[in-house]
């Protein structure tokens, strides 16, 4: 994988993110997370038991929804720059959805030699609706 690498200078309040797409959402990813974050809740393995708790059927934990989200971020800013990153579930990534996560810069900031931009963040699925939203403060090099 290759980080983005953006300097402070050049960003722009209003400028957008790279659109970061991931899916259709299959269940061997569900597992594979569940393996990796030790989340092993049923309702994310088990039809079954997801359809008995009114859930419908399996849907994809949420921290992998707010992974993406991460991974956006740091493919267009770059490895170790994300200081702060917080979000909001809105709805559940179901089987075969396609997640596109998407960034704004809102702000710009500089004290004591740190240069931090601050983003909104969010992911939605092929029906455009979004499923996570939130913000990202990152601090970015400048240019010498």
């Amino acid at each position: 994988m290759k980080y983005g690498k953006v300097y402070f200078d050049d960003v722009k309040v209003g400028d957008e993110l790279p659109p970061l797409v991931k899916g259709p959402i299959q269940q061997i990813q569900l597992t594979r997370y569940a393996g990796a974050s030790g989340d092993f809740n049923p309702i994310h393995q088990d039809d079954e038991f997801a359809r008995a708790a009114g859930m419908g059927a399996v849907f994809a934990h949420g921290m992998l929804s707010m992974g993406f989200v991460g991974q956006a971020v740091t493919d267009w800013s770059g490895a170790g720059t994300v200081r702060k990153l917080g979000v909001r579930f809105a709805a559940l990534v179901r089987l075969k959805d396609v997640v596109t996560c998407r960034g704004r810069v809102v702000g710009k900031s500089s004290k004591d030699d740190v240069h931090l931009v601050e983003l909104e963040v969010w992911a939605e699925n092929q029906r455009a609706e979004k499923v996570v939203t939130g913000r990202a403060t990152v601090a970015l090099p400048v240019r010498s």
